[in-house]
């Protein structure tokens, strides 16, 4: 994220705020949450959440995909998708900007991919090394950071909210 918000010319300062997470059907409702719920500060801030959407599996992780990497990881995704033919999946990122006034934005974006048969790569994280976009033969951990930031969801996010930013200044 920051990476790319800096090529806008804006620069991330980590807040020391506390963690505000609900459990909810959609990431769109997590972050709201917690926009709504963090101490108002003297400039912006950014909440994002992710999560990865698998068809075969009715949607799952989805936003529960943080708990299910650390439980399960990507063996344990694998294994739920051995007898799927279908391996569709899409990585959504949703973030919310909290301005100084309160006033809350909320911006996404998605990848359509698909689960692979076997990890591959090195780079990244999380489920990174079985979802791989469409349009490229690469999973997201076998790609740079560079490549991975045409595809990603969260870049998508992240474009939107720095051209949302841009147009407000």
């Amino acid at each position: 994220m920051a990476p790319i918000l800096e090529t806008y010319g804006y620069k991330l300062q980590p807040a020391d705020l506390p963690k505000i997470e609900i459990q909810a059907d959609t990431l769109q409702e997590i972050v709201a949450y917690a926009a709504r719920h963090i101490p108002a500060l003297d400039r912006p801030v950014i909440i994002e959440d992710a999560g990865l959407f698998v068809k075969a599996l009715n949607g799952f992780p989805g936003p529960y995909s943080h708990y299910v990497y650390q439980t399960i990881g990507c063996k344990g995704i694998l294994q739920l998708l051995q007898q799927a033919t279908d391996r569709t999946a899409v990585f959504q990122s949703a973030i919310a900007l909290k301005t100084p006034t309160g006033d809350t934005y909320i911006f996404t974006g998605e990848t359509m991919g698909k689960i692979t048969a076997e990890p591959r790569g090195t780079g990244g994280f999380g489920f990174d090394p079985i979802f791989q976009p469409q349009g490229t033969d690469k999973t997201y951990a076998e790609m740079t950071l560079q490549e991975k930031n045409l595809y990603s969801h969260r870049a998508k996010a992240t474009k939107k909210l720095a051209e949302f930013l841009t147009a407000k200044s």
